[in-house]
């Protein structure tokens, strides 16, 4: 009996030798069978959560479908508005699987893997070999990991799942990269026992996943209107006084809101492709933008359009109503620019002369307001172009008849000789970022030729006709007669250099000629007059308008009205279309004035 107690020892002490005669040790085994454990427990214990079922879209979604579900579901369960057990829990689930499905690359990553992050898996997770280790992943997203003093690394999954991972030592690259020596392969033992090859290697983790990538990502995910990030340098280039309309989120990663906001902001951005654009500023990253805007964040996310409407300087307008597309579709469409005028077809005519002397356009068109499109490119020309426009239902009017307009829509341009033409008629978009584009480039081409007419024009004056317009050099012998009290407006050009005399000279010698805006002559009699005034001899005068003379400006306009002893300032950059808009301004009381702080005297 003994002897044959003894039997099972010897055999196994033979089936060791054996092993290690294979050059493979029995405690490379142990380990194994340890790992094989570990797999085993760890697939049992892990919770692997699908974005794709938590949003409840498959695989192929779109983009679009995606932001559509996940605004669905985020309302439904949003802690603000559902109290039930488990709506906080479920809310963030949602958050985390749009945060994954709504970036390319961790939703490439997912579809790949089973992890965002690119980390291999297979499902809820994935047995393979890097440098040296053997590891398993449990998949799903924020996964790290990090090595203990054993030997042992331990990688925190999501929830409570734990992934184990065991360094072999020696050359990963020996051996074809295999740590148990030659003639075995751990891929060997997952594929004896479920079959069909290495769940680490390309079966799974490369073409079956690249597959079902490619026919998931392949013109699916396009469409999704983006969301840029806002620093301080993109705002002043992109976004400050630019003309176009921008929907700005302000928040900061702890804000409460952001992604319902998010999802609704790209719908309406969707929808209005071409004339809104969107932005969002994160105010732990960029303090002084937030600040310089005065938008500053409590809980929640704050929504802003920065928007024109009626004035040429961009400004902010919080949005404060429901989270919805529509409602905030509406916002936006009110807050679009307003610098086309409404006109009557019946009884329309260009109007000569006006000032500032800029080339005029008119769209005709059959919609009872102006169009989208219009507004919005009227925004981007604002300084450059006057627009109008007209509801027009059928080409018989004489204007249309004489420039031979045949089809609407329409544009008719009149140039600043006054010429009147057709721009284009029938004019045939697909979509508004495609009219926007076409409007752009009939406008674009317009101005050049206005360019080169006012180019022309300056040539052809005889040197009489220039000496004429030649603007006077205020001094203490004529101040007087130019600027004295029988005069009611007195445009003065500062200047502190021979070069900003130059350009003050010619804007202003510009402006004397043309007559000016709601039917008044200013231009006749003593009614408005135009002088240059050296500020480097002449800071005593200026010190009436401001304390400090002006010294930090090489030139500048002052609008002064002698008789009531006021006056208004442009320090901008002094071209023809700004000064034109300054003076016609002052002239029409839509400046407010200043009093000067003595009557300024020439010495």
């Amino acid at each position: 009996m003994e002897r044959t107690k003894l039997q099972p020892a010897k055999q196994n002490r033979i089936e060791a030798a054996r092993h290690a005669a294979m050059g493979i040790p029995l405690r490379c085994l142990l380990v194994a069978l340890l790992v094989l454990s570990s797999v085993s427990l760890h697939v049992s214990a892990a919770k692997t959560i699908d974005p794709y079922k938590v949003l409840g879209v498959d695989k192929n979604a779109s983009q679009r479908d995606i932001q559509k579900a996940f605004h669905k579901l985020s309302l439904k369960y949003h802690p603000d508005k559902n109290k039930g057990k488990g709506a906080q829990e479920k809310f963030e689930e949602i958050n985390n699987a749009y945060e994954i499905l709504s970036d390319e690359e961790k939703r490439k990553n997912y579809d790949l893997y089973g992890d965002e992050k690119g980390n291999p898996g297979f499902g809820g997770g994935n047995f393979g070999n890097h440098e040296g280790h053997t590891y398993f992943t449990g998949g799903g997203p924020k996964t790290s990991y990090f090595t203990s003093g054993d030997g042992w690394q331990t990688m925190g999954g999501q929830g409570n799942t734990k992934t184990f991972s065991f360094s072999f030592g020696g050359n990963p690259g020996a051996s074809g990269g295999n740590p148990f020596g030659g003639g075995f392969d751990l891929g060997d033992v997952f594929s004896n026992l479920f079959g069909g090859g290495s769940m680490g290697g390309s079966q799974h983790g490369g073409s079956a996943g690249s597959a079902r990538a490619n026919t998931g990502t392949s013109g699916q995910h396009s469409g999704a209107a983006k969301i840029q990030d806002i620093t301080t340098q993109i705002f002043s280039k992109e976004i400050s006084d630019q003309g176009i309309t921008w929907l700005l989120l302000f928040y900061t990663p702890q804000s409460k809101g952001q992604f319902v906001l998010e999802s609704v902001m790209q719908d309406v951005v969707h929808s209005l492709d071409g004339v809104l654009r969107a932005g969002k500023v994160n105010c732990d990253n960029e303090k002084s933008l937030c600040k310089k805007a005065g938008v500053s964040l409590g809980k929640s996310a704050r929504l802003f359009i920065y928007s024109y409407t009626t004035t040429e300087k961009g400004s902010l307008h919080e949005y404060s109503g429901e989270h919805d597309a529509k409602s905030l579709k509406t916002f936006c469409q009110e807050h679009l620019p307003r610098f086309s005028k409404r006109v009557d077809i019946g009884q329309f005519s260009f109007p000569p002369n006006v000032l500032p002397n800029l080339p005029q356009v008119l769209l005709l068109s059959s919609k009872k307001d102006t169009p989208v499109m219009w507004r919005a490119i009227s925004g981007i020309f604002r300084n450059r172009l006057t627009f109008y426009d007209a509801e027009v239902h059928d080409v018989s009017h004489p204007l249309l008849k004489s420039l031979g307009v045949k089809n609407l829509p329409a544009l008719i341009g009149r140039t600043v000789n006054g010429e009147e033409h057709l721009l284009k008629d029938g004019i045939s978009v697909k979509d508004l970022r495609s009219g926007i584009r076409e409007l752009k480039t009939l406008l674009e081409s317009f101005e050049k030729k206005n360019k080169k007419l006012a180019s022309s024009q300056a040539n052809k004056k005889p040197s009489s006709q220039r000496e004429e317009n030649k603007v006077p050099l205020l001094t203490a012998s004529n101040v007087e007669e130019i600027c004295g009290e029988k005069t009611s407006v007195c445009i003065i050009g500062v200047f502190g250099s021979t070069k900003a005399k130059g350009q003050l000279e010619a804007v202003l010698s510009e402006i004397s000629k043309k007559t000016l805006i709601r039917g008044q002559n200013y231009n006749s009699g003593s009614a408005l007059s135009y002088a240059l005034l050296d500020k480097n001899k002449q800071s005593a005068f200026l010190s009436s308008f401001d304390k400090s003379g002006f010294k930090s400006s090489d030139k500048l306009l002052i609008a002064y009205k002698p008789r009531r002893g006021r006056f208004a300032v442009y320090n901008d950059e002094v071209t023809l279309e700004e000064a034109e808009r300054f003076v016609g301004s002052v002239l029409n009381g839509d400046v407010q004035l200043s009093p000067t702080k003595q009557k300024p005297v020439l010495r």
